[in-house]
């Protein structure tokens, strides 16, 4: 009899061993790639205004000591490449759209 009251006591505290086990969360799997989107939130939020403001100190440096053609040719290309980055940007989502609307 009291040999069949250990067993008992001992099978539920093992299987409420095992539950407590089950209902742990296991670690979560390793990322599998580079999350881009912070990647690129962390560049225009913190690079892309660091170097504007040094292309506009240099341009008001050149355009102090006179030298007003280079400072616009300068700002010319400064906004083409702008331009150009705009473009990507936006060729990137519209790429995005019509994957999206292809494979659904």
């Amino acid at each position: 009899m009291i040999a069949i009251e250990l067993m008992a006591t001992a099978t539920n505290a093992v299987d409420h061993a095992l539950h407590t086990l089950a209902s742990t969360p296991l670690a979560e799997p390793a990322p599998k790639g580079i999350d881009t989107d912070n990647v690129v939130t962390f560049f225009a939020s913190k690079v892309a205004p660091i170097l504007l403001a040094v292309l506009g100190v240099i341009f008001i440096g050149r355009a102090s000591r006179g030298e007003i053609s280079k400072v616009l040719t300068s700002s010319a290309i400064a906004i083409i490449g702008l331009a150009f980055i705009a473009g990507a940007a936006t060729l990137f989502f519209v790429g995005d759209y019509l994957i999206n609307l292809i494979f659904e």
